[in-house]
């Protein structure tokens, strides 16, 4: 381990689990790509596993909430002229700010999230959707499912509809827990997020179209006639080409994306 860091204890409220095997870490960098001509932003780089494979390849900002990691990254790359440091929240960054500072129109953004909040700050990071290329992290593999089931499975739900309807969502690669130090007690895995440049069937009001599907999953095993029936009516649904008997889970993207439209034009 770097000295910088020599001593320094995972953080439990944190949800600090730190990345030590070298192949996962080469795994991810090769997966990342960067270029020199990127903006690459890490967010809670840690004790720097993935920062000292990202460092001197792009320009890199990295956000750390630890105040007592923070310093200890400073002085290790802030003589760095490609490199900047912000200490602070992710879920309340302001990442305009970074296209601001370095000039920038896009960013790419990577990151070995805490698992309790890693959902969260994936829904926060899409309002900046247009300035960001892409997003590579290491996530609870079970979220990771979530976020690439396709309807009919039992993972696919709220999590799938509204992040497969913005972006492009990949399954890379698992990690198991004897990556990690110290160990989580779930397996883990690389997930690349692309926001879409263009959407074929876009809704007209998307924080319509996110709540519509947030109450369609409220109760899974309802149909959906059942857990919409404060929003729509049968006829609304036939007119999205819904069939009223069937479950949430099995209703394409496309189905709430029709269902949003017909009920925003009522």
């Amino acid at each position: 381990m770097n000295k910088p860091f020599d001593g320094h204890r995972a953080r439990k409220r944190f949800g600090q689990n730190f990345l030590h095997d070298q192949h996962v870490i080469d795994r991810i960098i090769q997966a990342i790509n960067p270029a020199e001509d990127e903006h690459v932003v890490e967010i809670g780089p840690g004790l720097g596993a993935l920062t000292d494979g990202l460092i001197g390849n792009c320009f890199l900002s990295v956000i750390e909430l630890d105040r007592d990691l923070a310093p200890r990254l400073e002085e290790k790359y802030g003589q760095r002229t490609d490199f900047k440091l912000h200490q602070g929240d992710a879920l309340k960054f302001d990442f305009n700010k970074l296209i601001k500072e370095n000039h920038t129109s896009k960013i790419r953004l990577v990151g070995n999230l805490p698992y309790n909040i890693s959902t969260p700050i994936i829904f926060y990071l899409l309002q900046f959707k247009h300035h960001i290329t892409d997003m590579h992290f290491m996530l609870q593999k079970e979220v990771v499912e979530r976020m690439t089931a396709k309807p009919g499975s039992k993972t696919y739900g709220r999590l799938s509809v509204i992040l497969q309807y913005t972006c492009e969502v990949s399954h890379i690669f698992n990690v198991k827990p004897g990556s990690f130090n110290p160990p989580p007690k779930v397996d883990s895995a690389i997930v690349r997020i692309k926001p879409r440049e263009t959407i074929t069937e876009a809704v007209t009001d998307e924080g319509f179209f996110q709540q519509l599907v947030t109450q369609a999953f409220s109760q899974r095993r309802k149909t959906i006639r059942n857990t919409l029936k404060t929003m729509a009516t049968e006829a609304q649904l036939q007119a999205a080409h819904i069939d009223p008997g069937a479950r949430p889970e099995t209703i394409s993207i496309e189905g709430f994306v029709r269902l949003a439209n017909v009920l925003a034009c009522q």
